[in-house]
């Protein structure tokens, strides 16, 4: 991972920059004492994480964060924790170190950019893979419809009948959860529930014994609740 380091403070920056000497895999590429220089850099390379102290003259860090439009990961550096609760209400921070900084906070840092990392890289897989997953024809009143998996939310068991609930519309079809389940792929498609198959990549919210897609809440039965906990990517 490449990384910046801003800091009005020199004394702060060689600290930070020693402290990344310990990771195997950061690596610092350019060190500023002011946001200012550090915004043109930005505008012309691609860096991983910034360290960036929020208490700097004229333009602080808090500053700096609101002109980014497509931020990379930030790690706070900061003497003074008031500005703490808003920081966190930026999405691109990821943790909030207060000085002096020691080792073991500093790897504990690293150690959660990482896990973040890498949970954006999966999410973002499975997305390229959704937006690729293909077709599939249902047969209503003698038409056939194409839907696209990637738009399946629910399917619902309903008698001889199954509702496929679709970003846009609810098709009813005469045939079985187990013989549409056949034509899905498998690491999309869970069924949570003897009446219920869902697009795992839809899921909003999961509660006790239920989830949320859309706004439909689903229930899981004890039997599938295990592989439903399994495929999901926990903290």
């Amino acid at each position: 991972m490449n990384c910046i380091i801003i800091d009005d403070e020199a004394t702060s920056r060689a600290i930070v920059s020693q402290l990344c000497l310990q990771v195997p895999d950061l690596d610092v590429i350019e060190k500023f004492d002011n946001a200012i220089e550090a915004l043109k850099f930005l505008n012309q390379h691609e860096i991983d994480v910034v360290f960036l102290d929020i208490h700097m003259p004229n333009f602080s860090g808090i500053d700096f964060i609101k002109t980014l439009k497509n931020p990379p990961k930030i790690i706070l550096t900061t003497s003074n924790t008031k500005f703490a609760i808003e920081a966190y209400e930026y999405e691109s921070i990821v943790d909030y170190l207060v000085k002096p900084i020691t080792i073991e906070r500093f790897q504990k840092s690293i150690h959660k950019l990482k896990n973040i990392t890498a949970r954006t890289q999966t999410n973002d897989t499975v997305k390229r893979e959704n937006s690729d997953l293909g077709d599939l024809y249902v047969n209503i009143d003698r038409r056939l419809i194409k839907l696209k998996l990637n738009e399946i939310l629910v399917i619902e068991a309903k008698g001889d009948y199954i509702d496929i609930k679709t970003e846009k519309e609810v098709y009813h079809v005469h045939t079985s959860l187990k013989k549409i389940k056949e034509k899905l792929p498998a690491k999309t498609f869970l069924q949570i529930h003897r009446s219920y198959i869902i697009n795992f990549t839809k899921i909003i919210d999961i509660e006790d014994n239920s989830v949320l897609i859309e706004k439909k809440v689903i229930p899981i039965s004890r039997s599938n609740r295990p592989e439903l906990m399994r495929r999901l990517n926990l903290l």
